[in-house]
Formats: structure tokens, C-alpha cells, sequence
């Protein structure tokens, strides 16, 4: 499956248009009074190369109306001037056009939306409920009135009265342990709203989370991408105090990146990381991050699936697809969620928020659509090794069987190709590979005991092992399935 990295800027969403009020009477009858209320709503990609390396060697917007009230006519003899009549055609207004989604953040390939927050909405709207809200009032404090005028004419002679009080109920809400409230309230002061800027001026907005009492921040590679080279780059707080920060490594493949935020402040709280392997289908998911620039945004959801084999690409020449094993939620993940924190129901976290699968024409067209439940996050098993390489040493380290594989679909498994990039060897002399006896045009089917039926999941698979592990690889060759143990080597950053 392939599909896009999240990211597409977004308008300031358009002020409501002013909501008219008509003054109300000085005295209703209450069988005149009438209220009326009417809402309006305005309105994978795959890699480029045809064959790469096995973990080697190539590898609404809605414009929302307001809720309105008619107040009842005046009464007969009431002056004309109480209830003046608007003109005939001034309104309702035409409605004001609908934005649209821009293409990119300004190369139509940045991976994070803008950061802009959007502007506040005018008054109208709740000018106009609060008008529904007197009118209501205005009917029951009329129809009271009568009820009680006849009770007190009926019980006249009574020297006895009754005074009737409603309970109430207040004091702090008790939520059980483990409520999404109380998870949100735990991360969002550990989660960050990353802006990163290249030095063409152009960049994007992501999310990340501390990782440690240092100051390191864990994201993705493609939110902090455009910073690599001499960009800007900072990380904003829930609480709004802002940090300049750098990039201390970064890794393509895995789509991993670590940041360390330049003074940063004592009292840092890491997120618990949880243990990718345990979760279940089915298992509760939080995910937290700044979805169009909407920064301490919180959604919910569950695991929808493990192991989801997923090669994501902005479709750039110059940069590499990112493979992995993914956990799918449906928790609505959006353009600027990208590197923020997927939790499970007890606030750790066991996946960063990497990829959704579009069902627009990709980042460079005139549109994308928005979290269509099916997202993607790397596991944080994954994740934690690669972040911890990172900040020892500044590069990632992939693990390779020393194969060159087809990365196209249909093949029935990762075919190993009769030749390599650049003309080398499709399967490198002496390496595990070639040690374990594998040829080209043999067409691997299993790794251990997943099945492997393209050259991306096989990738995938690998890179959730490390360097010196020993896996087992089910293939064909002239039809006759075979088995081979293969102990991987590794490959040291991302050229």
C-alpha cells in the first residue's frame, strides 16, 4: 500500500455574516409569540524507482452559519417606528464563497500545513442563538405569568404558601481513570507544534513529543525535512512558550527524526513509551497534534489493524520513500498531525502519526482530502531504537539482506532483480543474502512467518529488526518454494 505524508496549508476560515436581532416588544402575549431557528452550512503514493535495495541498497471547511430568531409582531397601536421593517433584499446576504484547501505550504510538496491559526469567527452566530434563547424565554415567561395569575385567583383565600426548590448538582466532575480527559491533560504539556523553514523561506508546520529530560524531541523526518540544511526550525508548547531548536539526526527511510530545543527548560516531562508489540486490534487510540495548524487538537480512536505494510513518498526525485510496518487507526489524523504522539488508553505511547491514505490525486494537485479514517503511525518500538541511534551518532543504521528487490506490485512476493542500481550486483558478494544462497529472480514470499507479497512490505519487515538478527526467509525459484536463514547486515545512513 502506498499512500502520502500528511500536509496541505489551509485559509483562515471566513467570519459568519451578522446575525439581524429585532428588538422585542415591551409585553408579548404569549399565544403571539413565536420563535423560528435555521442553521446554514456552507459547503500513495508508491516510490519512484522501478526496483531498490531490500533495506539496502536503493531502497467543513464549513462555514458556519448562525442560529436565528423571529420575534412576534407588535401588537395593534404599538408605534411604527418600535419595529421598523428591514428593506426588501437585504437579507439574507448571498452566502460568502467557500475556500478552498491550498496545494502545498508554498512548493506543493511540504509535508506539514502552514502555520496559521485560523481567525476567530464574528459574534454573529451566537448573537443569533442567543436571540433564540430570549425568545424562548420570553414564551415561558409568559405562559408562567398566566399559570400563576390563575392559581392565584383560584387559592385567593389561602393563607398558606409553598416554596418548591429544585436539587442542584455541582461540585467537580469525577471522570474514571484512564478517561480521555484526563490522558490529554497528562500528554499535551509533553506534545510541541514543530515549525520548520528552509532557507528558501518555504516550510511547514508538524507535531513532536519529549523524549527526554535533555530536550530531545521525537518526530518525523519529512515535519523537520526542509530545516536539515540550514532552515529555521522551533517548537511551540501547549502553554504557548516557544523554543529555537535543531535537527540532531535525521532518517529518511524510517521517516524518523530527533530534534533538541536549544535553552531548554528544566521540569521537561518525557511520554511514557509503551510496547508496540503488545497492542491489539480493537485497543482504544488517542492521537494528539496541530491537524492545519490547529495546534493541542485531540482525537480518538481505535487500532484498526497491525503490521499494515506502507511506502510514503511526497513524490519528490530528491527525497527517499519511507517503508514501514505500520499500526492503522482510525483516529482522524490530518495535515500537521505528522510526528505527533498515537496513545494508548493509559497515555503511552506506542506509535508516531506518520502517513494517511489520501483519496485526492496526491500533494502537488489542486486538492487533498482530509483524514478519511485510515491513518498511519510508525510503531514505537521501531521509533525508540531508531531515535536513540540518532542521538549517539547523528545517522541512522538500516539492517539489509544485501538483495536488490523490484519494488513493483503483483509479483506474488519481493522479487530479487537480475540487476541492481547503478549496474551493481543484484545480490551482494559475500553478503547475508548471498551467504544464505539466494539468486536473482528468486521471489521472496515470508519473513519469519509474515507474508511478504511485494518488495516495500518486505523493506517494511526488515527495518523493524536490527542489524545481526537471524530471520528466516520463505522463497520460490522455478516454482519450487525453498528456505533460507539469513543473518542481517547493516547499512549506515541514508545515501
Amino acid at each position: 500500500m502506498s499512500t502520502e505524508n500528511e500536509g496541505t496549508a489551509v485559509p483562515p476560515a471566513p467570519s459568519a455574516p451578522p446575525v439581524p436581532v429585532d428588538t422585542p416588544a415591551a409585553s408579548v402575549p404569549p399565544e403571539q409569540a413565536v420563535s423560528q431557528g435555521a442553521d446554514h452550512a456552507g459547503p500513495y503514493q508508491g516510490p519512484g524507482p522501478s526496483h531498490g535495495v531490500a533495506s539496502s541498497q536503493g531502497a467543513h471547511s464549513a462555514q458556519e452559519g448562525a442560529q436565528t430568531a423571529a420575534l412576534p409582531p407588535a401588537p395593534p397601536g404599538a408605534p411604527e417606528s418600535a419595529a421598523p421593517a428591514p428593506e426588501a433584499g437585504a437579507w439574507p446576504p448571498p452566502p460568502p464563497t467557500t475556500p478552498s484547501y491550498a496545494s502545498g505550504g508554498g512548493s506543493g510538496d511540504v509535508w506539514g500545513s502552514s502555520y496559521q491559526q485560523p481567525a476567530p469567527k464574528s459574534g454573529g452566530g451566537r448573537g443569533g442563538l442567543v436571540a433564540a434563547i430570549l425568545v424562548a424565554a420570553l414564551v415561558a415567561g409568559g405562559v408562567g405569568g398566566g399559570i400563576g395569575y390563575w392559581a392565584a385567583d383560584r387559592n385567593d383565600s389561602s393563607t398558606s404558601s409553598t416554596t418548591v426548590s429544585a436539587p442542584q448538582s455541582g461540585g467537580d466532575l469525577k471522570r474514571d481513570a484512564g478517561a480521555v480527559a484526563d490522558v490529554a491533560a497528562t500528554a499535551l504539556p509533553s506534545t510541541v507544534t514543530i515549525e520548520a523553514e528552509g532557507s528558501n523561506g518555504e516550510g511547514g508546520t508538524g507535531t513532536g513529543f519529549v523524549f527526554d529530560t535533555q530536550g530531545h524531541i521525537l518526530t518525523n523526518n519529512h515535519v523537520v525535512a526542509e530545516a536539515v540544511d540550514g532552515g529555521k526550525l522551533s517548537a511551540t508548547f501547549s502553554n504557548g512558550k516557544k523554543y529555537d531548536a535543531e535537527v540532531v539526526g535525521n532518517a529518511q527511510g524510517y521517516d524518523v527524526a530527533v530534534i533538541k530545543l536549544k535553552d531548554a527548560p528544566e521540569g521537561l516531562k518525557p511520554l511514557p513509551l509503551g510496547d508496540s508489540e503488545k497492542i491489539a486490534v480493537g485497543d482504544a487510540t488517542i492521537a494528539i497534534g496541530a491537524p492545519f495548524g490547529l495546534s493541542n487538537t485531540v482525537t480518538t480512536g481505535i487500532i484498526s489493524a497491525k503490521n499494515r505494510p506502507v511506502a510514503s513518498s511526497d513524490g519528490s526525485a530528491s527525497r527517499k520513500a519511507s517503508y514501514m510496518s505500520a499500526l492503522q487507526t482510525d483516529a482522524s489524523i490530518n495535515p500537521g498531525n505528522s510526528g505527533g504522539p498515537l496513545l494508548d488508553a493509559n497515555g503511552s505511547v506506542i506509535g508516531i502519526n506518520s502517513a494517511i491514505q489520501s483519496t485526492s490525486g496526491g500533494l502537488g494537485g489542486t486538492s487533498q482530502s482530509g483524514s478519511i479514517g485510515l491513518g498511519f503511525a510508525i510503531p514505537i518500538n521501531q521509533a525508540r531504537n531508531v531515535a536513540q541511534q540518532l542521538i549517539r551518532t547523528g545517522e541512522p543504521v538500516y539492517p539489509v539482506i544485501g538483495a536488490s528487490v523490484t519494488l513493483e506490485e503483483g509479483t506474488g512476493g519481493a522479487k530479487i532483480t537480475e540487476e541492481g542500481a547503478n549496474n551493481a550486483d543484484a545480490v551482494t558478494p559475500n553478503g547475508p543474502a548471498d551467504k544464505a544462497g539466494l539468486k536473482p529472480g528468486d521471489v521472496i514470499t515470508k519473513l519469519d512467518d509474515r507474508v511478504i507479497d511485494s518488495g516495500p512490505t518486505l523493506i517494511g519487515e526488515i527495518w523493524t529488526h536490527q542489524p545481526g538478527d537471524t530471520v528466516k526467509l520463505t522463497f520460490t525459484r522455478d516454482g519450487k518454494q525453498q528456505t533460507a536463514e539469513v543473518t542481517l547486515g547493516e547499512r549506515k545512513g541514508d545515501s
